[in-house]
């Protein structure tokens, strides 16, 4: 079972004519296959540092970052082996596809460079990647990003992600960018996944009511610390640090949110072509 390390981790940035500014402070936890943590707080918190870290875009001013309690190899084969273990759905889906190519390119791309499956097996493979996601391989297979809908752009950002079969995934701030008809249905898609395919998730957001509904785990993070962690249930409904509870008075009712049915609301898959 893959395990990923987050080990007091402290992060400073250097400012010219400033003092440093610190972004995360002795962080520490810990994410395993078939576990969900939700990474929850406000801008500025210190999250997507965490997701920078992970998925080495930052190094860490002090700490470490173990998979399966070895540091993370900084060159060769070894850092291309943790970045196949460990994939990102990054927040926007706008820019997070190059507009200049197919979807099929998007995901023919991770397989060939990963050797996921035999050339011969490729295109299969596309259209079974898309298949997960939910979408018509038929309808979006040749088309370019702009001609789909934004939850449409997301499914194939998360089908990107899953084309090298990974153990961990980083989701960070997955739906914020989409209408808020159709978060659900991704949210539902991606707890679907974690699931069916044993994935550890890194669910990064600053949205505590879905953060319960959609974790094992919540850490809130407050001014690049952790104030407060335990299981989903426990946090959210009794709080213990205050700015938890602002955090919560903030959000919308859970319970309101998602009464349409156990764990997450109903999918709405977004199906249409924009």
């Amino acid at each position: 079972m893959t395990t990923l390390e987050f080990r007091n981790v402290t992060k400073r940035y250097r400012v010219r004519g400033a003092d440093p500014i610190l972004a995360l402070d002795d962080v520490s936890f810990t994410l395993r296959e078939r576990r969900t943590i939700a990474l929850v707080g406000q801008s500025g918190s210190g999250k997507s540092t965490i997701a920078k870290i992970l998925t080495q875009l930052e190094t860490p001013t002090s700490g470490e970052v173990l998979l399966d309690g070895k540091p993370i190899p900084q060159r060769g084969r070894g850092l291309r082996a943790y970045r196949q273990k460990l994939r990102m759905v990054f927040q926007d889906p706008f820019a997070s596809l190059n507009p200049y190519h197919s979807i099929r390119y998007h995901l023919e791309r991770p397989l060939r460079l990963d050797a996921v499956v035999p050339k011969a097996e490729t295109e299969a493979e596309v259209r079974r990647l898309l298949e997960r996601v939910r979408l018509d391989a038929d309808a979006v297979i040749d088309r370019r990003p702009h001609e789909l809908s934004g939850g449409q752009r997301q499914r194939v950002a998360i089908a990107r992600a899953l084309a090298s079969r990974p153990s961990l995934l980083v989701a960070d701030e997955p739906v914020s960018m989409l209408d808020v008809s159709i978060r659900v249905g991704v949210l539902n898609l991606l707890a679907e996944l974690q699931r069916d395919e044993g994935l550890g998730v890194l669910y990064i957001t600053h949205d505590l009511a879905t953060a319960r509904h959609f974790s094992d785990e919540i850490m809130v993070l407050h001014h690049g610390r952790v104030v407060e962690s335990g299981p989903a249930d426990d946090v959210i409904l009794n709080p213990q640090h205050e700015y938890t509870r602002e955090l919560r008075a903030a959000s919308p009712d859970p319970e309101k949110h998602f009464a349409s049915a156990p764990g997450l609301a109903a999918d709405h898959t977004d199906g249409g072509i924009a």
